[in-house]
């Protein structure tokens, strides 16, 4: 089930985008949790 237009190696923009959004989201919440941990210590 594959939207593109028959191009498979070249990655759609809105695929792109969605990527770029979860991307942003999960590199927030790694550095958040990075960021709590050191700030309590490790404990």
């Amino acid at each position: 089930m594959s939207f593109d237009n028959g191009d498979d190696k070249r990655p759609t923009s809105a695929r792109i985008a969605i990527w770029v959004v979860v991307g942003g989201i999960g590199a927030y919440l790694l550095i958040s949790g990075i960021l709590g941990i050191l700030a309590r210590g490790g404990a």
